[in-house]
């Protein structure tokens, strides 16, 4: 079968009988011969031809010897190959049922004058020869009297439809299958992580390799206006690849919003970020998996207080638990530090020391040993280091001094605490915005995983 010009090569052995009443003898006169044999050439013999004929250089059947019996029977048996057309329908390639026709009748003589009738409602396939590629079903036989609009008289033929039905175990295996195996990993691109750069590689590879196997397909099938089944599974392959792949895009972007990105919009953060992360198991490390525990929300800072928590120092978060208030008197701006905790502070570099307390102690002393103190302060330090304070008229001399130090303190102060607040808003922006493109992912990934795999048993529903 050459399927892409449909095109069929059978070897047959054709037996045509007629009576011809000139060729007549007894038996009885000639010693009881009752059969002869001679070459087909030296009678006549009907002109019976294939309508559909293909080949440009056929010369009909093999000139081999006729039995002729006394009675006038003729029996011609001669081995022919022909190369018919057939109409292939690859419809349901490479699961499908071809059906080709060898239409038989006289070129010359009509229905009038000599009649065509099929000996059998089916070929003999007793001796039919196996073929690799193709297993024969069948072969009924049919007679049908044609009108041509030439002439008025029928003309009869016999047609023999021949049912190839495809083994389609080679295809399977060398099509098929690993087109099903390229296309599961697809939605893995979905897995991988957002930083690997892999994600839109992964897609496109996957896409000219389906590429390689449709143009496989295209080769072997006639230019039909009927897509074959795996074609239209091919097709759909790669539109679902072209579409993850423009997903992958797409949240690749969400993935690297940087710090100059808008906040997560809440109805995201309500429906992608608790209700679509849950379903598709998708936890942060420590995030109880079983029960949504909603994020806390920063209490707003005080005018009156600034308070600097979660540090990160050598990637651990540190508690700072030093809160600085700002009181004012009626004599003016008086700034009290009030020491809850001196456990843990933060040294002048920015980072936390070995002893804080110590670091703490340097830096106290250093700012306010020139200048004086409060006298709250004062006397709240002679009280704990058991000493006695510094003399009322430094104190009085000092105070403008002390309070431009204190003021430019406190302004140095807030501008790190605000810059570590911005800092950590911009850090949890982008986490939260990394946090829906991981749940996106993993959303699209089990869509696609359930495509694949749909139209995986849809291709073979049909092809049963």
């Amino acid at each position: 079968m050459d399927e892409r010009n449909q095109i069929l090569t059978a070897y047959l052995w054709i037996r045509q009988v007629w009576v011809d009443s000139y060729l007549t003898w007894s038996k009885d006169d000639y010693d009881g011969l009752d059969t002869i044999r001679i070459p087909s050439s030296y009678i006549w013999r009907p002109d019976i031809v294939l309508y559909n004929n293909a080949d440009s250089h056929f010369t009909g059947s093999m000139d081999t010897n006729v039995v002729i019996r006394h009675d006038g029977q003729i029996i011609w048996d001669s081995p022919v190959i022909t190369k018919s057309s057939c109409k292939v329908d690859v419809s349901f390639f490479p699961f499908d049922v071809q059906q080709c026709r060898f239409t038989y009748g006289s070129w010359t003589y009509n229905g009038n004058q000599m009649d065509l009738q099929n000996a059998m409602d089916h070929a003999d396939l007793a001796d039919v020869v196996e073929n690799v590629e193709w297993e024969v079903l069948g072969m009924p036989a049919k007679r049908n009297i044609i009108l041509y609009g030439c002439c008025a008289e029928p003309y009869p033929d016999v047609t023999y439809t021949l049912q190839l039905k495809r083994k389609a175990s080679f295809y399977v295996f060398n099509l098929l299958i690993p087109c099903v195996m390229i296309s599961f990993l697809a939605p893995l691109g979905f897995y991988l992580p957002a930083d690997s750069g892999e994600k839109v590689s992964l897609g496109i590879t996957v896409m000219l390799a389906l590429t390689v196997f449709q143009l496989l397909v295209a080769e072997t099938m006639p230019p039909s206006e009927n897509v074959p089944l795996i074609g239209k599974y091919y097709i759909a392959t790669m539109t679902m690849i072209t579409a993850s792949t423009a997903l992958t895009i797409f949240i690749t972007n969400i993935h690297h919003c940087g710090p100059d990105a808008k906040p997560v919009p809440k109805w995201a953060k309500i429906f992608i970020l608790q209700y679509m992360a849950r379903v598709c198991f998708v936890y942060e490390v420590g995030e109880n998996c079983m029960f949504f525990q909603p994020e806390k929300q920063d209490p707003p800072p005080q005018p009156t207080s600034q308070r600097c928590n979660n540090y990160t120092m050598n990637g651990q978060a540190v508690q700072e638990d030093l809160i600085l208030k700002v009181e004012r008197g009626q004599d003016g701006m008086t700034q009290k530090i009030i020491e809850e905790t001196e456990d843990q502070l933060i040294s002048p570099t920015g980072s936390l020391g070995r002893n804080p307390t110590n670091h703490y102690s340097a830096w106290r002393n250093g700012m306010f040993m020139d200048c004086g103190d409060s006298p709250g302060l004062a006397a709240a330090r002679r009280s704990r280091n058991g000493g006695v304070g510094e003399s009322t008229g430094r104190e009085e001399v000092c105070k403008t001094q002390c309070t431009c130090q204190q003021q430019q303190l406190l302004r140095n102060i807030e501008y790190i605490a605000n810059c570590y607040r911005d800092t950590r808003a911009t850090a949890k922006r982008t986490g939260e915005w990394k946090k829906v493109a991981k749940v996106l992912d993993r959303f699209f990934m089990w869509i696609f995983f359930i495509m694949v795999f749909s139209m995986s048993l849809l291709i073979m529903g049909k092809a049963i």
